[in-house]
């Protein structure tokens, strides 16, 4: 219950710094994303298999403000997020994950456009599956993660690319046939987004 309240708080004050900025928006895009490591323990002792997964597509929407200071600006947002896993599991398997993510990040205008950013990205997690096993829901529907990338503003369309790295360390467990299973749910994401403002002067 205490991270469903962080959440919200974190959600509140986000609205607040929107309606206070010099930009705000909309945006959305799609995604290269996996989840993190299939790991599989043959005994308590030794031999561990890892299984990387094979990244999907996936796609983000939400919206952004942000506050321009003299050559920096903050960028916070809060975008719902859809990512999706395959995994040689059983014949091939589907964790499919799907988030609320706040990003605030601080960006650095470099020549004309273009800008480079950087910044954490506050993660609760709405839901997780994976197709045809049984496992223990993730540990913490809270996590932190880490955004990197660059955008370009041409009047009210901005375009951004950015890497996402889920920091935080959050397992799913789960035993089958004698095995134990550990998947470490942490995002990583190549994610491409085209945002609208809903402020900003079309001619400038």
């Amino acid at each position: 219950m205490n991270k469903r309240i962080l959440l919200f708080t974190m959600a509140v004050m986000c609205t607040f710094l929107i309606s206070a900025q010099n930009d705000f928006g909309i945006k959305g895009g799609f995604s290269y994303n996996s989840n993190g490591e299939l790991k599989e323990f043959l005994n308590e002792a030794e031999t561990i298999i890892n299984n990387e997964g094979e990244g999907k597509s996936g796609f983000n929407i939400g919206f952004y403000g942000k506050l321009d200071m003299n050559g920096f600006y903050i960028r916070p947002e809060l975008v719902y997020t859809k990512t999706n896993s395959k995994y040689s599991l059983n014949g091939g398997n589907d964790f499919k994950m799907s988030k609320i993510d706040v990003p605030v990040l601080v960006g650095v205008k470099l020549i004309g456009p273009l800008n480079v950013f950087a910044g954490p990205a506050f993660q609760y997690i709405l839901k997780d599956e994976f197709n045809n096993v049984n496992y223990d829901e993730v540990k913490d529907n809270f996590t932190v993660g880490m955004n990197i990338g660059a955008s370009i503003e041409l009047g009210r369309f901005g375009f951004d690319a950015r890497y996402e790295r889920g920091l935080s360390s959050n397992e799913a467990n789960w035993t089958n046939a004698g095995k134990n299973f550990t998947l470490d749910s942490r995002p990583e994401q190549f994610i491409f987004s085209l945002s609208y403002s809903l402020k900003k002067d079309s001619k400038k």
